[in-house]
């Protein structure tokens, strides 16, 4: 008797929990997909890309300068004096540390001010999923999972809110 109550009662249980999800209203987005489509995004890529322009030439020019230096240093090897290659070597191993250490400035700069313009489009992202999420009624909007239904998916709402939001 008791085996036959409990039971009815986790049957019960279980139509009432599925009778709640289907009320239940779930979205989808996918932000690796706002960061790369929507207008904010594409917009702060190009204001990164400009304004670390003139770095990333000066760094390319350094990397033809040091190539040839060596490559020069290599052909003369043996038809300069030992003082005069010691310091070519020198002035080579001086550029190179040089060119290593604003390259690695240049990085550094570089992914700073990223994830800072990164931040600021994620927080706008973030305000036009709440705002979709509010108009259209949904109770649970997931970001970057393993597996979503393309049913459930938002993404290209949330772009286009984004793009239209400018």
């Amino acid at each position: 008797m008791k085996v036959r109550t409990f039971s009815v009662l986790a049957l019960a249980l279980m139509g009432a929990t599925q009778m709640a999800f289907a009320d239940t209203k779930i979205g989808f987005v996918n932000s690796e997909r706002v960061m790369r489509e929507a207008a904010p995004a594409m917009r702060a890529q190009q204001r990164i890309e400009k304004e670390f322009a003139k770095r990333d030439q000066e760094l390319q020019r350094m990397a033809k300068d040091l190539d040839a230096l060596q490559k020069a240093l290599e052909g003369e090897n043996t038809k300069i004096a030992e003082a005069e290659r010691r310091n070519k070597e020198r002035a080579l191993s001086d550029l190179s540390r040089d060119f290593q250490r604003k390259q690695r400035e240049f990085r550094e700069d570089l992914n700073q001010r990223r994830n800072e313009e990164l931040a600021s489009v994620l927080e706008k992202a973030n305000q036009a999923i709440k705002q979709i999420a509010e108009n259209e009624k949904y109770d649970l909007i997931l970001q970057d999972t393993v597996y979503a239904n393309p049913r459930i998916d938002i993404t290209d709402k949330v772009v286009k809110a984004l793009s239209d939001a400018k």
